[in-house]
């Protein structure tokens, strides 16, 4: 059984419709990129799977009841979501950021527990943040602020987890630190991940299946053999790119592109 479902999903707005009719799934354990170019509506369709927004048409179920039919409080304790913006800078300390990522676990009249407190000790040390711990939200690096944001979903045990564009703003650097941390978390878990990606050769190495959006509809759903294929793409971004394999995985990448 599918941990996420999309059924006919429709967004529109007046007249325009920004998602038409997109239908998948996502099974328990994998990772789903959608990938397409700017305004094919990668980030509504995000929004629309995680409960943030209700679609105009069908519906998104998850573990298989209608998302807007289940508590929020119920769904925050099994997802995850990681937006855009990311973390806003506060003067608020790592390890409290960190530490609200277990407000789901808690009833409300129940202070954090010693269990909590250790948790996040552990997830501070195994996402190198130990040594910022009492180092305020607005003085740390995008980078930083990145796996900050990341600590306080790992802390709040997910079983699915989304994120939207998680390597904007981030050096080549910093944005294969963050998905290498993301895909080791995945494997020791069983982790479900959907991540919205703007970078085709990111999404290629580090997903199991990519969602190809295409003006509001699905152009093709598969691995990366199936999606990243030159008559695709050059249909899609309408540039014609050129197929090579990675030197450690051979798994498919854009060398370049030309108009």
């Amino acid at each position: 059984m599918p941990m996420l479902t999309a059924e006919s999903i429709t967004k529109q707005y007046g007249e325009h419709k920004v998602l038409k009719n997109v239908s998948f799934q996502v099974n328990k354990g994998t990772c789903m990129a959608i990938i397409g170019p700017n305004g094919s509506g990668k980030s509504t369709l995000l929004k629309m799977i995680s409960g943030l927004l209700p679609p105009t048409a069908g519906e998104v179920k998850f573990e298989n009841k209608n998302i807007l039919h289940q508590k929020q409080k119920s769904i925050a304790r099994k997802m995850a979501v990681l937006s855009q913006d990311g973390l806003p800078a506060s003067p608020i300390s790592v390890f409290d950021t960190v530490l609200m990522g277990r407000y789901p676990h808690l009833k409300w009249y129940q202070r954090e527990r010693e269990h909590d407190i250790q948790l996040v000790n552990d997830v501070l040390e195994l996402t190198g943040l130990s040594h910022l711990k009492d180092q305020l939200l607005d003085t740390l690096s995008g980078g930083e602020k990145q796996r900050v944001a990341i600590a306080k979903a790992m802390v709040q045990e997910p079983e699915i987890l989304l994120l939207d564009e998680p390597t904007t703003f981030l050096d080549i650097g910093h944005q294969v630190n963050v998905l290498e941390l993301v895909k080791r978390w995945q494997h020791q878990t069983g982790l479900t991940v959907v991540m919205v990606l703007h970078d085709l050769n990111l999404a290629a190495q580090y997903s199991d299946e990519l969602i190809l959006l295409n003006h509001g509809v699905i152009e093709k759903v598969g691995t990366s053999e199936e999606v990243i294929q030159k008559d695709i793409l050059q249909k899609v971004y309408e540039t014609v790119p050129e197929i090579v394999r990675h030197p450690k995985n051979q798994v498919p990448q854009i060398l370049l592109t030309s108009s």
